[in-house]
């Protein structure tokens, strides 16, 4: 399982000539410009592609955050006509393939003019469209006493109170792992922003990644392995330093 990512790690120290003769982890020379290349080697900056990510990412965080955390609230603790149905329509939203309503979708945001905005990948989140969160949110906040959002409601507190003040602080193994997942799909994501993004200066990492290929008509390996290097370090910190959050969110919530 590790040897491809440590292959790849050693094949961006390789001069692109060597890259495919050896297909060993052992280094012959060391070549440390794949690095400074692959950072200039595109009609911008890689640093550009990073940051046009981290701001996409950062938007589809706080949208997940807010909107599935809010709507599964409603599904867990309010009362309103046709909540079951409306609940197994939410579910059944995830199991429609994202190329069955990518094509609406694309239309609608085109005639919105949001073609080339970062738009087109961030607003569907503020409106509460990934449907695992929110049923992952809602079994966390049913294993959540009731009691104590009716000791609150005595205390003369209203839903937007109890949410913000009791449930909310509760819920952050569910934020956590929501916040996790967000990130590492929205990093890889690669068919949306593909779809709306054309403008090279808008670029985020994975279609910087796929341009390598298209740079002076031949693929410029050793730095396309060394930009992969540099874009696979911020899954692996997010990871490494979210894995508590991630293994409690999903065992209180996925075994109700």
């Amino acid at each position: 399982m590790l040897y491809p990512v440590i292959w790849l790690v050693v094949s961006s120290l390789r001069p692109t000539e060597e890259i495919f003769r050896n297909p060993g982890i052992v280094l012959d020379s060391f070549e440390v410009s794949n690095y400074s290349e692959g950072w200039n080697t595109l009609s911008e900056p890689f640093h550009v592609f990073l940051l046009n990510s981290v701001l996409i990412v950062l938007g589809c965080i706080v949208g997940n955050l807010v909107s599935c955390s809010m709507a599964a609230y409603a599904f867990a603790r309010l009362k309103f006509s046709g909540k079951r149905w409306w609940f197994a329509a939410m579910l059944m939203t995830l199991m429609l393939p994202i190329h069955v309503i990518i094509v609406p979708q694309y239309i609608m945001f085109s005639q919105l003019g949001f073609v080339n905005t970062y738009l087109p990948l961030i607003l569907p989140k503020i409106l509460a469209t990934d449907a695992f969160f929110v049923f992952l949110m809602v079994q966390f906040i049913r294993g959540i006493p009731k009691e104590l959002d009716e000791a609150a409601r005595i205390d003369g507190c209203g839903h937007p109170r109890i949410f913000g003040v009791i449930i909310l602080p509760l819920m952050v193994p569910a934020l956590a792992t929501t916040a996790i997942f967000t990130f590492i799909w929205t990093w890889n994501d690669f068919f949306s922003q593909l779809l709306y993004l054309t403008k090279p200066e808008m670029y985020t990492v994975p279609l910087a990644l796929r341009a390598f290929m298209d740079a002076q008509s031949s693929t410029s390996w050793g730095p396309m392995f060394a930009m992969s290097v540099v874009s696979l370090l911020p899954i692996f910190l997010v990871f490494l330093f979210g894995q508590r959050f991630l293994l409690k969110g999903i065992a209180t919530t996925g075994g109700k």
